[in-house]
């Protein structure tokens, strides 16, 4: 039952150690109280300060606080005016918000969609949630960072913007979209689920093996829900039905279940059956573009592509080193001597990425940005497979089962 849904304490993770996979130890598992409430502080006075700079309220007056650079600030809010372009660099927002894409993005979406006026929210606790969201995202992590939950919530802006789509959301729609954008892989320990499983990992237990890190995430949004007293304000059946459309939205993120969604998707287009007035074909297609934002990196430009790319074979890398240490076997895709990036990227667009954006493509019927997308998709592959024949010719063959088994 909704009102008694169990949440995970905050920190679960620390950095991922096989003694303490295998002990109840806390060693290094968050930063102090103090520390983190400091950092807190000092997010707030940035957006605090960043938001004035957007109202064109920034104080020149002699000794003003300014902890970010004006010229720094003056270039974040023009990015921001171009959030809804495709080719929009999140690495660049990131270094120019000093680390604080995820919730000045947010933010500022929130604000473009007035939800903060229509839900009635707290900006404090709005920021106060938002900042334990990013927090909770490890930065040690090359892949599943802050930086990445940003990335997939500027796409989800992207696809919520789709002519097909917008029109018919409603201001509900929207604020789960974005939010389960924003925390979809929050505490992500940079680690697979069957090396969880293998290792005896008491979220493994606790979840029966099944959707292992995507209940996490969720639940432990849910905590920084409650935490924060975000939804605190509305009736009780209607903040619980939120967190439930919270947990499918999120869960649908388990690559483990890429055919189930693809399939009814496919048919669902063949049958031509969606009606974007029904709440729940709206819910569908809501878990189906934060699929493709989770895994749209490789239809981005090739130069965001390829530092995604890098970056995840570095986690999954860092995954093998780590087995390899304590005498695990070595989960596929995750051996820097057999796995190349190229070969790892051409079998993760071949078996996982394409199939879901020709649907998409369909879907759209099919819409500028799609075509842009699928053009870039394409442009990437090609590019992968030079480089790869260019260094290995003779390795074999990325495989769907390895791709499937070390989830994004």
């Amino acid at each position: 039952h909704a009102g008694v849904l169990l949440v995970e304490r905050r920190g679960s993770y620390p950095l991922i150690d096989l003694r303490i996979l295998k002990s109840n130890a806390q060693q290094g598992e968050v930063e102090s109280g103090t520390r983190r409430k400091v950092k807190r502080l000092l997010s707030f006075q940035r957006y605090c300060h960043a938001s004035r700079l957007l109202r064109g309220l920034v104080p020149h007056t002699p000794g003003s606080l300014h902890l970010l650079d004006d010229d720094y600030l003056g270039q974040a809010a023009h990015m921001l005016s171009k959030v809804g372009t495709w080719n929009f660099d999140i690495f660049l927002f990131d270094r120019l918000t000093n680390g604080n894409s995820l919730v000045t993005l947010m933010c500022h979406l929130f604000n473009v969609y007035g939800l903060i006026h229509h839900f009635q929210l707290d900006m404090v606790k709005l920021h106060r949630f938002l900042g334990m969201v990013q927090e909770d995202y490890h930065s040690q992590n090359p892949y599943h960072n802050a930086v990445h939950a940003a990335d997939v919530t500027q796409a989800m802006y992207c696809y919520l913007k789709e002519p097909k789509l917008a029109e018919q959301l409603s201001p509900l729609d929207v604020f789960l979209g974005l939010m389960a954008a924003a925390a979809h892989d929050v505490d992500h320990p940079g680690v697979n689920q069957p090396f969880l499983i293998k290792t005896r990992h008491h979220l493994a237990s606790l979840y029966q093996n099944t959707s292992v890190l995507e209940s996490h995430h969720w639940r432990s949004t849910v905590g920084m829900l409650r935490e924060s007293g975000l939804l605190s304000h509305l009736p009780a059946d209607i903040s619980q039905d939120m967190e439930q459309q919270l947990g499918s939205l999120i869960l649908a993120t388990d690559i483990s279940r890429q055919n189930e969604f693809l399939l009814t998707f496919r048919e669902h287009l063949d049958n031509q059956d969606l009606d974007l007035q029904l709440a729940s074909h709206r819910h569908f297609i809501l878990q189906i573009a934060l699929k493709c934002a989770d895994v749209c990196n490789p239809c981005r430009v090739w130069e965001l592509s390829r530092q995604w790319s890098e970056r995840v074979c570095e986690e999954f890398y860092r995954q093998g080193d780590l087995e390899r240490k304590f005498d695990l076997e070595i989960s596929p895709l995750c051996n820097q001597q057999a796995d190349s990036v190229p070969a790892i990227q051409i079998g993760f667009i071949s078996y996982i990425v394409e199939p879901l954006f020709e649907e998409w493509h369909r879907f759209t019927e099919p819409s500028p940005l799609s075509q842009t997308m699928m053009g870039h998709l394409h442009k990437n592959k090609a590019r992968w497979s030079r480089l790869r024949y260019a260094h290995t010719p003779s390795e074999t063959e990325t495989h769907s089962h390895s791709t499937l088994n070390c989830t994004m």
